[in-house]
């Protein structure tokens, strides 16, 4: 492992606030034409880079919605980048009243909240519904000495600081969170551990290829490419099963090497604060019939995510216990 500059691990929460205050990249694209005056034309905004997570779950719902002409409408396709979803959210909360605009959603954005000094919640904006459940990966450049997640965790826990680990989320994020629990599993102090955060799977998978982390974290479906090219490596995935696909099917869960741990990420789909709700259940109804469609139960299928379709009220009360969830983690390695 190349020497490199130790990372800090405590984030000031001054420090990160003032991050969101940097001027941020927002790429738009078009699935259809672009909102107009029609009223039934809507905006899905995306809280990072293209090609994520949040990215391929945002645009597979446009695309279905579109395609059956769902909301009677289109849709406009914004990706806004910057401090870990936490400016999108700010957007989003700052867009109070506006009933044409739902936003992705996911673990990701409830640790940017606080990793970045944000004074409200996720669930302060208008809950609409969770849609799926993902596994994390572990992931290593192809020639990287790790061939196993045996050699890793032997690695890690001969020396925990000298591995160093990176994610595409903020910290308190799935691609964080997964890291400290596994971390913790194996025997190892969370404290200890070295973890880089980056904005999104583009900025990590630079970072895996050009060699400034060890081994990274996050959600495989934007790195299928540089694993069927050869490019990456995944020693594990961390689900309670082998996920399905020629690329991903032959990838052992973290349980098969002994590992006692099983850790999913999710994401779903909010829109503004204070919109009626009489719209809050027509976006509702507009979801459901999404979910209910052949189109969405293959998008499904082929993106290897798992099916934790829920909204409103009981998306709502899901929110609540996911921030709390990360507030405890970041409390217990005293981020917070």
């Amino acid at each position: 492992m190349a020497a490199r500059p130790r990372t800090r691990r405590r984030f000031g929460r001054r420090a990160l606030a003032v991050l969101t205050a940097v001027v941020v990249a927002a790429a738009t694209s078009s699935c259809g034409v672009t909102r107009g005056d029609d009223t039934r034309d809507l905006a899905m905004w995306i809280p990072n880079s293209p090609g994520g997570g949040y990215d391929q779950t945002g645009r597979a719902a446009v695309s279905v919605m579109e395609q059956d002409d769902t909301t009677g409408g289109t849709f406009e396709v914004t990706n806004i980048l910057g401090a870990g979803g936490s400016v999108a959210m700010s957007r989003l909360m700052g867009a109070a009243g506006d009933e044409h605009t739902m936003m992705t959603v996911g673990l990701g954005v409830v640790g940017s909240l606080y990793s970045f000094g944000q004074d409200y919640k996720i669930n302060d904006a208008t809950p609409l519904a969770q849609l799926i459940e993902d596994q994390e990966g572990v992931l290593v450049p192809a020639d990287s000495e790790f061939k196993t997640v045996d050699d890793f965790v032997e690695a890690w826990k001969a020396d925990p600081s000298s591995v160093v680990v990176g994610g595409g989320s903020s910290p308190g994020g799935p691609d964080h969170l997964f890291p400290m629990q596994l971390a913790e599993a194996v025997g190892i102090d969370p404290k200890d551990v070295t973890y880089v955060p980056y904005d999104g799977g583009g900025p990590l998978t630079s970072a895996l290829l050009g060699e400034k982390i060890d081994v990274g974290f996050s959600g495989l479906g934007e790195f299928e490419g540089q694993i069927e090219s050869g490019d990456l490596r995944a020693l594990a995935v961390s689900g309670a099963e082998r996920l399905e696909g020629d690329t991903v099917k032959d990838i052992p869960t973290l349980q098969e090497s002994d590992i006692d741990l099983v850790f999913t990420n999710w994401r779903g789909v909010l829109a503004p604060p204070d919109i009626s709700d009489e719209r809050r259940d027509e976006l509702i109804a507009y979801l459901q019939e999404m979910h209910d469609s052949p189109e969405w139960q293959a998008a499904l299928e082929k993106n290897g995510w798992i099916d934790a379709f829920r909204t409103g009220d009981e998306f709502d009360e899901f929110l609540v216990e996911q921030d709390e969830r990360v507030a405890s983690t970041l409390k217990e390695l005293d981020l917070i």
